[in-house]
C-alpha cells in the first residue's frame, strides 16, 4: 500500500500562482515506494473527477489536460517521493479539490483506472 499526502492548497485570486505537492510513501516493505506513474486530478462541486496532469517514472513524459496546458507543470522527485504541480495564471474554474494518484502503468494514464493509490485530496479555490 503507498500513502499519498497532498499539501499546498489554499485559496488564491484570477491570475495567481500556487504550487501543490503530494509525498508518497509505503505501508508495506514489499511495496515499491515509488510508483512507475503519478498524477493529479481534480473534482469540482457538482462535478465528476477529471485527469489534470501525469507524469511517467523518469519524468520524460508528461499528459496535461486541454484545460491546463501551458498553465500548469508537473514535476516529480523520485529520491525525495515527491510530486508537485506547479499552477499559474489560475482561473475560478480551477477551483477544486485537487487528489494525487499513483499506479504500476508503463504509460501516462488520464482515466481514474489508470491509477491505484490515491490522496485525500486538497482544496484549490481561485476568486474573480
Amino acid at each position: 500500500q503507498v500513502q499519498l499526502v497532498e499539501s499546498g492548497g489554499g485559496l488564491v485570486q484570477t491570475g495567481g500562482s500556487l504550487r501543490l505537492s503530494c509525498a508518497a510513501s509505503a505501508r508495506t516493505i514489499n511495496i515499491p515506494t515509488s510508483p512507475i506513474t503519478m498524477g493529479w486530478f481534480r473534482q469540482a462541486p457538482g462535478k465528476a473527477r477529471e485527469f489534470v496532469a501525469g507524469i511517467s517514472w523518469s519524468g520524460g513524459s508528461t499528459s496535461y489536460s486541454d484545460s491546463v496546458k501551458g498553465r500548469f507543470a508537473i514535476y516529480r522527485d523520485n529520491a525525495q517521493k515527491n510530486l508537485g504541480l506547479q499552477m499559474n495564471s489560475l482561473k475560478p474554474e480551477d477551483t477544486a479539490v485537487y487528489y494525487c494518484t499513483a499506479g504500476y502503468s508503463s504509460v501516462v494514464g488520464t482515466e481514474q483506472n489508470d491509477y491505484r493509490f490515491w490522496g485525500q485530496g486538497t482544496q484549490v479555490t481561485v476568486s474573480a
